[in-house]
């Protein structure tokens, strides 16, 4: 019996090791390649060159960093990313909102007809170019609402949304109705309160696309003027950062820094903003997402 429960503790033990060394292995791969290109980005370009950066910067030199933001064009494409993100974020919530709510009440009448077409729309698409006609004919095109309109509401998100309307007592409706209010009070003042972990989630992802969306961009977008910052970044890694390092006035010779610093500069200064918001609602994370799928 002593043997067993000996036996018992060293394999706990072990799989707890184990579980271990696999998350310090996960942390490492995830971590290390961020750290690097910071460490890079802020290191001599001499050093760069070199190959002596591994893990810590070596000889801090910010030249480059001041190289890369006195770039008028960065702050432009940082200025419309802004705008696409915060004000597409909201309009997908809005209406994300506006679409679960209805789908969710049982005494809606076609409630199983649109949820449906809002599973089909997930597996079915007219594909990329009935999509490029109807924006182009609406005329959106190089319009910054062609960043907007086109992936207004996912289907996807509806279906979590929709899963958090439902997890709300069906009782709590039936008395504000009774009560006098009309469907749009009882959604905006009951049901969107009680799902706001569900809608910090949904937040988070609407974010992180809009931020990250530059396929859009290349559809619809050909004024330099009016593209995101994932466009204009791409364009410097693509172009071996000679856009940047040839309409600057800083010294060259004195900065001595290889194209892939400028490209690794432009990747930490493009991913800051998210690293900013993502600890905001980090803790609503797990919650929100528990509390959208408890119904399917």
């Amino acid at each position: 019996m002593k043997q067993k429960i000996r036996n018992g503790i060293i394999g706990d033990v072990l799989f707890d090791v184990l579980i271990w060394l696999f998350l310090i292995f996960a942390v490492v791969v995830c971590v290390y390649p961020f750290l690097y290109v910071i460490s890079v980005s802020i290191s001599s370009g001499g050093a760069v060159n070199r190959g002596e950066v591994v893990l810590l910067p070596v000889d801090l030199n910010f030249e480059a960093m001041k190289t890369v933001l006195s770039y008028r064009q960065l702050w432009v494409s940082y200025r419309n990313t802004l705008f696409y993100t915060v004000v597409g974020t909201v309009l997908n919530i809005v209406f994300t909102c506006l679409a679960a709510y209805p789908l969710s009440r049982k005494s809606f009448c076609f409630r199983k007809q649109f949820n449906f077409l809002l599973a089909f729309t997930m597996y079915f698409s007219g594909g990329l170019i009935p999509i490029y006609i109807v924006v182009t004919k609406l005329g959106m095109y190089n319009s910054r609402w062609a960043m907007i309109v086109p992936v207004l509401v996912s289907a996807y998100n509806v279906m979590i949304c929709r899963s958090a309307f439902e997890a709300i007592s069906e009782e709590l409706f039936e008395e504000a109705a009774i009560e006098g209010a009309n469907d749009f009070y009882i959604m905006t003042r009951i049901a969107v309160p009680l799902i706001k972990p569900t809608l910090a989630v949904l937040t988070l992802y609407y974010a992180v696309a809009r931020y990250n969306d530059f396929f859009n961009a290349l559809l619809y977008i050909s004024d330099p003027d009016k593209e995101p910052l994932q466009v204009f970044l791409r364009r410097i890694l693509l172009q071996a950062s000679m856009e940047i390092t040839q309409t600057t006035n800083i010294n060259m010779g004195a900065l001595s820094q290889s194209t892939i610093q400028i490209r690794y500069v432009c990747i930490v200064v493009s991913v800051v903003p998210i690293m900013l918001v993502v600890p905001l609602v980090q803790k609503y994370l797990v919650q929100g997402t528990m509390l959208g799928s408890v119904k399917g």
